[in-house]
């Protein structure tokens, strides 16, 4: 098992602290925001991982080195131009050398038991296994719909936030809607070598909309793993001022954290 390790993005929404210092080498806790999902990655045994680099990308791989620090082994996809969420992986297929893999976002805290959530992705046979959680009461977000087995039977993604736009793709055969629980995504996707070999339009190109999205309507066997625990995505600067404020006065207590 590998990993990718979403990294390139701009930041926009963490600016000015962006302008600088590239969001996944932010600090909390007293570590790099990017060090997290590593840790959490190699408490599930996956050490070898690959991240993808633009905006002031040289500091990142400057920050991380080689991974011999944290005990993993890094190698670096930069991108002259942005790829979007799922533009990388065409460019990675010797790096997973038939191997699963994960995808996660570089800007995530979650205690996550990876293992559990790889295993379960194995006993399904899924295609690929996205890490849900219920959603918050608040914010407008994509909807992940999963039927009592586990299985996706329909996405609603958000397109447009602003205007509050949706697109909505659903399974061939699916569930009746009131069997259909919804959830939020977390930003973490397991997924089978055969991942690679799915339709994908031309970079920018996303990971749920552009490749997920219609294999769901293909009838691909896509899978949710329900999370519970502690999770913080650091959206903007009033997510990442908020965390700061928690690791001072009430920080987590982290599984892969020693």
């Amino acid at each position: 098992m590998k990993a990718l390790v979403l990294a390139a993005g701009r930041g926009e929404r963490l600016r000015p602290l962006t302008d600088s210092i590239p969001k996944p080498i932010l600090e909390a806790g007293g570590r790099r925001l990017i060090e997290y999902p590593l840790l959490m990655l190699k408490r599930a045994g996956v050490t070898e991982v690959a991240i993808n680099l633009h905006h002031l990308g040289d500091q990142l791989s400057a920050t991380l080195g080689d991974g011999a620090s944290l005990g993993m082994r890094i190698r670096y996809a930069p991108e002259p131009r942005l790829l979007g969420t799922a533009g990388p992986l065409p460019g990675l297929a010797d790096f997973f050398a038939g191997q699963s893999f994960v995808v996660l976002n570089s800007d995530t805290i979650i205690d996550l038991d990876l293992r559990r959530a790889i295993e379960c992705h194995r006993d399904r046979n899924a295609l690929a296994t996205f890490v849900l959680r219920r959603p918050a009461q608040n914010g407008v977000y994509s909807e992940i719909l999963m039927d009592p087995h586990g299985r996706i039977g329909r996405m609603r993604l958000l397109t447009d936030r602003a205007n509050r736009g949706f697109e909505e793709f659903q399974a061939p055969t699916v569930e009746p809607s009131s069997a259909l629980a919804s959830y939020m995504f977390c930003g973490i996707t397991i997924c089978e070598p055969s991942v690679l070999k799915l339709p994908l339009a031309p970079p920018p190109s996303s990971l749920m909309g552009d490749l997920f999205a219609p294999a769901l309507r293909a009838g691909a066997k896509l899978y949710g793993f329900e999370y519970e625990g502690y999770f913080r995505t650091i959206d903007d600067l009033a997510a990442y001022e908020a965390l700061q404020q928690e690791f001072r006065s009430n920080p987590p207590q982290l599984a892969f954290v020693d």
